[in-house]
């Protein structure tokens, strides 16, 4: 799992520490992912909130966006799946 924001690196970084992240958090300054995914909010310059699951094909398999993306339940549901289909 990582993380991606379009704040700074030592915005995210603090961010992280004061939740207690353990997975990377990394910066999309520039909004060039954000962009690309088609969740960056261009006329504000922010991104909107949103959970990809991707496997390790890398398709996307599930998203949430918005309120969605706030409770990981979706996420965590999906990669669960994907787990399960390993077997």
């Amino acid at each position: 799992m990582i993380g991606i924001s379009v704040d700074s690196s030592p915005a995210n970084k603090v961010f992280a520490e004061q939740n207690g992240f353990t997975f990377p958090l990394l910066s999309d300054f520039k909004r060039t992912v954000s962009k690309e995914y088609g969740i960056l909010n261009e006329e504000y310059g922010f991104a909107n909130r949103a959970t990809f699951v991707i496997d390790k094909d890398g398709i996307i398999r599930h998203i949430d966006k918005d309120r969605d993306a706030i409770d990981p339940s979706g996420a965590h549901a999906a990669c669960s799946l994907l787990e399960h289909k390993k077997s």
